[in-house]
């Protein structure tokens, strides 16, 4: 009987890049602008249909005042079209109102869905910024400072509100700069958005 092959260490360092280059093989995806769906193509007809049908009888009601002035009417319009065209007029009108009215609900609430997702953004990117100044083993001063950095405020300015001298500020941002391995405010800022960025990254 043939014994079952073993892995050698050659496979092993092979698999990676035989992972990659599946990876790399595997087809794009598909970045271009997804197409709108039926429901909305029909929502935009309707709102189309609706815009032209006020359109029109705005057009009447401007004939009807202004026509025989102006000499276009010849022969006057009958009650039960007069009747008509005004019942089409006021229906516009309140279906106008409600899909306003609709509009704006929808308007509102994805304005709230949008504060909502920013403050937890916040939230994330501030108790990532006091996770990583536990970890630095930043001072109390110092994480003020580091507060005031990410924030783009100057060492002017932060010296201003924390009451004490710039000589003191800078001392305070070298020491954070040199506990976090960077050596710039930007550096810092990038820090954390990449350190923010790192589950999403993971996935890929």
């Amino acid at each position: 009987m043939l014994r079952d092959a073993q892995p050698t260490e050659a496979d092993a360092t092979r698999a990676p890049a035989r992972g990659r280059a599946a990876r790399s093989a595997a087809p794009a995806k598909d970045l271009s602008a997804p197409k709108p769906p039926s429901a909305s193509i029909w929502r935009r007809l309707g709102l189309a249909v609706l815009l032209l049908g006020q359109l029109a009888c705005a057009g009447f009601f401007v004939y009807d005042l202004f026509g025989g002035q102006l000499g276009l009417r010849t022969a006057p319009i009958s009650w039960m079209a007069r009747e008509l065209i005004q019942v089409a007029a006021l229906a516009g009108l309140i279906i106008g109102v409600l899909l306003t009215a609709v509009t704006v609900m929808r308007s509102e609430k994805r304005r709230e869905a949008a504060e909502m997702e920013l403050a937890q953004l916040s939230q994330a990117f501030y108790e990532l910024m006091q996770s990583r100044f536990s970890e630095w083993g930043l001072t109390p001063a110092e994480r003020d400072v580091g507060l005031f950095i990410v924030k783009g405020f100057s060492i002017q300015e932060i010296a201003g509100l924390r009451e004490t001298s710039e000589g003191t500020v800078k001392a305070q941002m070298a020491a954070i700069y040199r506990k976090a391995g960077v050596s710039s405010r930007a550096q810092l800022v990038t820090l954390f958005i990449d350190h923010l960025l790192d589950p999403f990254d993971e996935n890929d």
